[in-house]
């Protein structure tokens, strides 16, 4: 990473703060590191100091966090988001997804993988604790299934045709021999399909090809 980053630390639990604060002042990465205890301080910081990355707390006093993302989505629109919370209500994680975080994250997180998320999210990944990360692939499931020879998928990635129509099945929580057979092809067939989309997209696994496709809109 060429130059440090800036973070902002949205948590209003003294203690969780402080040991947030610790993990990530070492990182070689890490630039100036603002703190608020409320939504209403981080945008204040917001206005007046370059962020780079925010990291989140949903449990905020007088507003709480996802409408507090919405807001500061709609002013800062590079910010990289990512939400550390209790907080692992279905409702939540989806609304954090629609407004434009890059990472949820639980608070029993291990301090060296949230530096890795860190770092990988800055770098342009994603990241969804996998005890949410089933939310987002349900609630996509949810909709009714489109008849795929009349599927809208943005042209992103410079996915073939076939590969969007896998990604859309895969988007909505099929499984690879599922995949085949609704698209009549063969499993090995599959594989070499997923893993191309997940070279393409930049991501490391199919969970994660399938939040990105939906965060980004590119299902329509």
């Amino acid at each position: 990473m060429d130059k440090k980053s800036n973070i902002l630390i949205v948590e209003d639990h003294a203690l969780t703060a402080f040991a947030l604060k610790t993990s990530i002042s070492c990182l070689g990465f890490v630039g100036d590191i603002f703190e608020a205890t409320s939504a209403f301080d981080a945008y204040k910081i917001l206005e007046k100091n370059p962020v780079d990355l925010i990291i989140m707390d949903l449990g905020l006093p007088m507003e709480d966090g996802v409408d507090a993302i919405k807001k500061i989505r709609k002013n800062n629109n590079d910010v990289k988001i990512i939400v550390l919370t209790s907080h692992s209500e279905k409702d939540e994680v989806i609304s954090c997804l629609k407004a434009g975080i890059s990472a949820y994250c639980t608070k029993d997180i291990k301090p060296e993988k949230l530096c890795d998320i860190i770092f990988d999210v800055l770098s342009g990944s994603m990241y969804f604790d996998a005890a949410v990360s089933k939310y987002v692939l349900e609630s996509n499931s949810e909709k009714k299934e489109t008849i795929l020879g009349n599927i809208s998928l943005k042209d992103c990635y410079n996915l073939t045709h076939q590969e969007k129509r896998v990604l859309i099945l895969l988007a909505s929580g099929n499984n690879n021999q599922q995949i085949a057979k609704k698209l009549s092809i063969s499993i090995n067939t599959t594989k070499v399909h997923v893993c191309s989309i997940l070279q393409k997209m930049g991501v490391e696994d199919r969970t994660q090809a399938a939040i990105k496709a939906i965060r980004e809109n590119l299902i329509n």
